[in-house]
């Protein structure tokens, strides 16, 4: 049952609805239904301010009238900015304008200002979609062709959405509107069978009966007539050359669709695909109008700036300014001008009057007050409203708090209140018409989940991926040593036809040419990427050396071994607590995430409960980069843990961090009965008291905080789990504090440092180790830019953030001259709120603005590199580097990271002064920047640093030695051999005795 059903009898709520529209005043609670009951008269499209208020607004209509929705997204790039915009927001714009002209068209399409002015190429809808269907004759060849024109990408392996991939008669591709790859089996010129597959494992599940359709991922597709504009755009714009060539051959180029206006005749505005029935509503027309008017002022700037000519390799700028006259941003008073012209219905629905005189005002409805947790004052109103004849709509997230507040209504002896789930975030009440709506928000006060797009697990990686490799990487075999690797190759051995990877060794005999080595892509787990030394030796096939130097590391190693294997006895022998397994609330919690989690977080979470169930205290860390999913893992541990009556400490290194997972923990044990408090400075003396109180007399189940949480003064009533999170980030001194804490207690560490695999064999003696290294489906590459500054670049870059509500980093690494940057940017964007952070500040001085930024109190942060580590702010997602040149490689790739954290796209400008030359190390370093985006990047590139001093903290500096000899991954697993051999007494079979793979040498004929 849908919400808006409850209230249709009440036929006072019915709204008028004069024949030309017109302008309705309520509050934002009531918009939704507003818009929900309009509906029922003609089908609407409905213009919000925002994507995020467009995203919100069409939850809560699906909650009124089920899924009669359709969201028009925008791109996230402007029209003019070269760059394109995310395939599966094209796929979801082209497939709604589909769906508006179709049969079953939607009753209410919402979209953004920004999707309202964003210009359609005309011919749209005149393109043949892609239908697959059992049984259907169609060749394979034909699918191939249309896909490849379609903008999907052929890939050996269809791992994320836009890719297909062929082999034999059967066809994976990856549609950008579904939740899952299809598989596609032909016989013949006939789909024999059609089937849904995961992309984890590649293993088809479930089969396929109604027809698929497939929609383009690009609104500009490469047809015979662009092709031939494309031909002729050299002539006129030479710095088009390269980019005009390869369209004209029909392929693909980034941001190809900035200059769309010079490849297609004309474009059409959303309004004009609308059939003549649909009515516009406006939502708060003036905040419409001001977004509108700056879209289009800074597409104008972006297009004035040529921001992207570096990612061309184009020397001057290209300028288009006064040739493109088409293809940009309607004005708001065009949009309106055009519906008029259209004879479109308008309705503008306003939270204050435009026009007094004409307005409709819904003024009988007001907001539900805001309770903020104070249950017995939210049942004493309700209670007094249904003793008063009203009507009242309760309204929960989810069916596990309904249920509760369900229990809580009826031992309040309140039972004529309808209760249901939705997506509505406030109530609102009417005392002329009796009516109420209350949401579990409106009492609690706290927001529930994010309501975000799905994750979805994605394939898990090998050890080393060939791909990955580049000629002249050195990497190590297990059998034959160090080498260096040379290209990826074709072969036919015994007439089999496989792919093998080439590795060059030393010359046998002087004079000679050097060995090769051809490994078979399906043995590379004999293979490792070498960590170590700055150019290692290349060892001989054959020769002793080799066998020597693994030799003399196995020695080195058993020393530690027996020091790692005492630990691990001493923690097996400590008594502690075995928790129960998992209760009915504990699944209700897991299933009420907003996310499908990915395969690694599944197998953690599995590993850390598992662990909490046996007798013995738990000692895990869980690894992986941040937005992997570490917090739910401890959010869920906490649970378990606090079922059983145990409490939970969870220690931070930051005050900005105990409100960020205070937040965390807060939302996702709404409706649960689990008090969360955070112990900081930013406490006042009588909550710190109050807090500590909790703390020892039990009431506070999870208490969240800083080094504070070590102080003596901090008494536990009965501790069951710490969990530290950043644990790397804590002091020695701190550490041995928690050791006192830890005596027969669970504890789960956190560390956002990436650790190789091979180091998890490597202390496996000491601690037991999970790595989440699966990034989240729905994250993206960082747009990096890397240019000369400019202050028409950074100003556009600025207006472009602050246009989605996002905020910015600046970087600028100079105490001395960084309140003149400051200055810089109030002249240039006056309307941006900015504040500065950097290291000379006073620590309370510095967590207040960082603080501050976090919870959005202003749009720029002007900082050092202070922000280079350990700050997780998903609104931010443009970075300016000043002076970036400057700066060192892993430095770069720390600061690059502190955006790209949510579903936004996220950019990055690596800046430096136009005026100095750059060095050819500096010219380097940005180069490798530019070019190395992939999500895991920073580990490619600063692997070799990390790795190494992290053998040092965990081994002594004594073993580097060795590690330099044999590489780390080798040297790490020759560790965990030698641990493994002292906790079983059985010794390893050792990789020189095991069987010897295929593989095919190739050595010089003398």
């Amino acid at each position: 049952m849908t919400l808006l059903p409850a209230f249709l009898d009440l036929q006072g709520i019915q709204i008028d609805s004069p024949n030309d529209g017109g302008e309705l005043v309520c509050i934002n609670s009531l918009r939704s239904f507003v818009i929900s009951n309009l509906s029922q008269q003609a089908p609407l499209l409905v213009i919000a301010p925002s994507t995020r208020i467009a995203d919100e607004l069409a939850d809560e209509i699906r909650s009124y009238l089920g899924d009669v929705v359709s969201n028009f997204p925008a791109w996230e790039t402007l029209p003019h900015e070269r760059l394109s915009p995310k395939s599966d927001t094209v796929t979801s714009r082209i497939k709604a304008l589909h769906q508006i002209n179709s049969d079953h068209s939607p009753r209410i399409v919402i979209t953004s200002i920004r999707g309202a002015l964003q210009p359609i190429v005309s011919d749209i809808l005149e393109e043949e979609l892609i239908t697959l269907k059992l049984g259907l004759e169609i060749s394979m060849s034909e699918v191939i062709t249309r896909l490849s024109y379609f903008g999907f990408t052929r890939t050996d392996l269809v791992e994320k959405r836009g890719d297909f991939a062929v082999r034999g008669g059967i066809l994976d591709l990856f549609p950008s509107d579904l939740d899952h790859p299809i598989r596609v089996d032909f016989f013949g010129d006939e789909i024999e069978d059609l089937q849904y597959f995961n992309v984890a494992d590649q293993r088809t599940y479930s089969k396929i009966g109604e027809a698929i359709t497939i929609y383009p991922g690009r609104e500009l597709l490469i047809s015979d007539e662009v092709k031939v504009k494309a031909k002729y755009l050299s002539a006129e714009f030479p710095q088009l050359t390269e980019m005009a060539n390869k369209i004209s051959e029909g392929i693909c180029v980034e941001g190809m669709e900035s200059i769309s206006a010079l490849l297609k005749p004309e474009f059409k505005n959303l309004l004009d695909f609308l059939p003549k029935n649909f009515q516009v509503i406006t939502i708060d027309q003036p905040r419409l109008n001001s977004r509108a008017a700056d879209l289009v002022l800074t597409n104008n700037e972006f297009l004035e700036a040529s921001w992207s000519n570096a990612a061309f390799g184009s020397e001057a700028p290209i300028d288009l300014t006064g040739v493109i006259t088409k293809g940009g941003y309607s004005t708001f008073e065009e949009l309106i001008g055009l519906a008029k012209n259209l004879d479109l219905k308008l309705w503008s629905l306003n939270p204050y009057s435009q026009n007094p005189e004409e307005g409709d005002d819904l003024a009988d409805f007001q907001a539900i007050p805001i309770y903020e947790g104070k249950i017995e004052t939210a049942i004493s109103d309700i209670s007094g409203w249904l003793e008063s004849g009203y009507k009242i709509l309760f309204s929960a997230s989810g069916a596990g708090i309904l249920e509760r507040y369900q229990v809580l209504f009826r031992e309040s002896s309140i039972t004529s209140i309808v209760a249901m789930t939705s997506n509505i975030d406030h109530g609102f009440i009417n005392h002329n018409l009796k009516i109420a709506l209350i949401t579990e928000r409106d009492i609690s006060g706290q927001r529930t989940s994010s309501k975000d797009q799905a994750r979805m697990p994605s394939r898990r990686k090998k050890a080393i991926d060939p791909l990955e490799l580049k000629p002249g990487d050195y990497v190590v075999h297990e059998q034959h040593g160090v080498g260096k690797y040379i290209e990826l190759v074709n072969r036919t051995v015994a007439n089999v036809s496989r792919e093998y990877l080439v590795i060059e060794y030393a010359a046998s005999k002087r004079g000679q040419p050097a060995d090769r080595l051809f490994v078979p892509t399906d043995t590379l787990e004999q293979i490792t990427r070498y960590v170590g030394g700055e150019a290692p030796s290349v060892n001989r096939i054959g020769g002793s050396d080799w066998q020597n130097t693994k030799r003399r590391a196995r020695k080195a190693v058993k020393q530690i071994a027996a020091e790692l294997i005492q630990l691990y006895a001493a923690r097996m022998s400590a008594p502690g607590y075995a928790f129960s397994q998992d209760t009915a609330w504990q699944r209700e919690l897991e299933a009420a995430f907003a996310y499908v989690e990915t395969t690694d977080q599944l197998a953690t979470i599995e590993e850390v409960k598992a662990d909490m169930e046996k007798s013995h205290p738990m000692d895990r860390v869980v690894c992986g980069d941040v937005g992997y999913g570490k917090t739910e893992i401890a959010v869920r541990a906490a649970f378990k843990a606090v079922q059983d009556g145990k409490q939970v400490a969870v220690l931070v290194p930051t005050t900005l961090l105990v409100q960020q997972h205070l937040t965390t923990f807060h939302n996702r044990y709404t409706g649960f009965p689990v008090k969360v408090a955070g112990l900081s400075r930013f406490n006042t003396p009588k909550e710190g008291r109050e807090i500590l109180e909790g703390i020892k007399t039990g009431s506070i189940d999870v208490v969240i905080g800083t080094h504070r949480l070590l102080s003596k003064d901090v008494e536990f009533r009965d501790l069951g789990l710490v969990i530290v999170d950043e644990e790397q980030r804590f002091g020695v001194e701190h550490k041995e504090e928690l050791k006192k804490t830890r005596t027969n207690v669970d504890v789960l560490s956190m560390s956002a440092t990436p650790i190789p695999r091979t180091l998890e064999m490597a202390i496996t003696g000491i601690r037991e180790m999970s790595n989440i290294t699966t990034p989240p489906e729905e994250r993206h590459p960082v747009l990096t830019y890397v240019g000369p500054y400019d202050d028409k670049q950074v100003t556009a870059a600025i207006h472009r953030e602050l246009l989605r509500d996002g905020q910015i980093f600046y970087i600028h690494n100079r105490v001395e001259s960084i309140d003149g940057v400051v200055e810089r940017l109030k002249k240039l964007v006056p309307e941006a709120r900015i504040r500065v952070a950097h290291g000379q500040m006073g620590e309370r001085e510095l967590e207040d603005a960082i603080l501050g930024f976090w919870e959005r109190d202003f749009d720029i942060l002007v900082c050092t590199t202070i922000i280079e580590s350990g700050i997780d702010i998903p609104n931010a997602n443009t970075l300016i580097v000043d002076r970036a040149d400057t700066f060192g490689l892993s430095q770069l790739h720390q600061l690059r990271g502190r955006v790209g954290r949510s579903r936004e796209r996220a950019y990055a400008y690596f800046l430096y002064s136009a005026d100095k030359p750059l060095t050819e190390v500096a010219h380097d370093r940005l180069t490798t920047i530019a070019t190395n985006t992939d999500l895991g990047s920073g580990m490619q590139v600063a692997l070799k640093d990390l790795e190494i001093r992290g053998a040092g903290n965990l081994l002594g500096g004594e073993q580097s030695g060795h590690i330099a000899e044999v590489g780390f991954d080798l040297y790490m697993r020759m560790v965990g051999e030698a641990v493994e051999e002292f906790k079983t007494g059985f010794v390893p079979q050792s990789e020189d005795e095991s069987k010897f793979k295929e593989c095919k040498v190739e050595l010089p004929v003398t």
